[in-house]
């Protein structure tokens, strides 16, 4: 008879291994190292944020199970923003439900839509999280490689659609390529989801990190999208808030039931101290988070001077959103191997492009949100020194 305590028989032994804790290990092995890999900002929440704590932790009551789908204030919150930045109205046919973090928003959007072997479209490189989240419910990830400035094929999603097809992923500003989709082109992908009668799940936690004038779009403020379009939306990044664990989601009505169980079984309600340090947050004056963005700009400006030095052998789109650059590297290394000898021989580490879905070819992924200048300065000049290295 098998052992089928072995893990080998678990449904995880076909899901990647996270490639953060493995470069976080790296790091620690190599002291002095610059992190260039894992994508958080440097800043910290605003004071009403850290304000409105005091004040949950003085109303004895907030410390018992609150409502599934978040506290009256933040969703009141939250529906303001909405309305305000992202000209979605929500009404009698769509919902918000707070969630910890965006990413369990994804794993409940997915559960709620899918039976086992379905499957869901994610535009390539994708986010790790994602396809690993697809692939532990059962279903299947289908992969479309996106142009060469990585911008969605349109004609290729379509393609890509079958019976099975639940759902299309979009990622606008992008994790891991920092592109952003302009609104003709979510609006069409939006379109193509509503005539196949399929969901568009847009994930849109960098939305107020983009540059040289380019705006974000919420494909759930095009007329006609409700029925159809589920948003998710993070804090994270926003308000310096990574451990705090609060994100949100917009979805149709009708899933509201599913959504309901899923967040019950799993998480019961969200974490309410985070949620008051939520409403604290949504509070904060406009200044907070233009002075913050600004600062990462300068940073994103002083990195593409220095990408300049880089080696004629790598090639890279300059994108306008996120915090991210995606470099493509000619080199017969994996990228992983690469990013083991950048870690361990020039103190730099940035995450490899297979994590992202890139098979053919090396790639790496590189995170500015948490620099300051002169680090942003000092890691790219030791990256540009190692593949200076690798390639001659």
């Amino acid at each position: 008879m098998a052992d089928t305590t072995n893990t080998a028989y678990s449904r995880m032994h076909s899901i990647q291994t996270p490639i953060i804790p493995l470069i976080k290990e790296l790091i620690h092995k190599n002291p002095g190292t610059i992190p260039l890999d894992q994508g958080v900002v440097s800043y910290d929440p605003p004071k009403g944020a850290i304000a409105a704590i005091q004040d949950f932790l003085e109303q004895p009551q907030s410390h018992k199970y609150q409502s599934t789908i978040g506290i009256p204030s933040l969703l009141s919150g939250i529906q303001t923003k909405l309305r305000q930045d992202n000209h979605i109205d929500i009404g009698n046919d769509n919902c918000i439900v707070v969630s910890a973090g965006s990413n369990m928003g994804f794993l409940n959007a997915i559960l709620a839509i899918t039976h086992a072997g379905d499957e869901i479209i994610l535009n390539t490189p994708y986010y790790f999280n994602h396809e690993m989240a697809i692939r532990m419910i059962n279903c299947e990830p289908i992969s479309v490689q996106t142009d060469d400035q990585y911008q969605p094929r349109i004609d290729a999603l379509h393609q890509a659609i079958t019976p099975k097809t639940k759902a299309i992923v979009t990622i606008s500003p992008n994790n891991p390529t920092g592109v952003v989709y302009d609104a003709a082109t979510l609006k069409e992908i939006n379109q193509i989801c509503q005539d196949a009668g399929i969901y568009h799940i847009s994930d849109e936690a960098y939305e107020y990190f983009t540059y040289d004038q380019v705006s974000h779009t919420s494909p759930a403020s095009f007329p006609n999208s409700t029925p159809h379009t589920i948003s998710l939306f993070s804090l994270s990044k926003t308000y310096g808030f990574a451990s705090w664990r609060i994100g949100y989601m917009v979805i149709p009505k009708k899933l509201l039931p599913s959504i309901l169980k899923i967040q019950d079984t799993n998480l019961i309600c969200p974490p309410v101290i985070s949620q008051h340090a939520a409403v604290g947050a949504l509070d904060a004056d406009k200044t907070y988070l233009s002075r913050h963005v600004s600062a990462i700009e300068k940073v994103r400006e002083r990195i593409l001077q220095k990408l300049k030095a880089l080696p004629e052998s790598c090639q890279i789109v300059v994108p306008n959103g996120a915090f991210y650059f995606f470099l493509k590297v000619n080199s017969e290394l994996s990228d992983l191997a690469l990013v083991k000898q950048l870690i361990e021989k020039n103190k730099v580490a940035t995450l490899p492009g297979q994590s992202f879905g890139m098979q053919d070819g090396c790639y790496l992924r590189i995170s500015y949100g948490s620099l300051t200048l002169e680090n942003a300065s000092l890691g790219i000049d030791r990256l540009a020194k190692g593949i200076q290295e690798l390639t001659t």
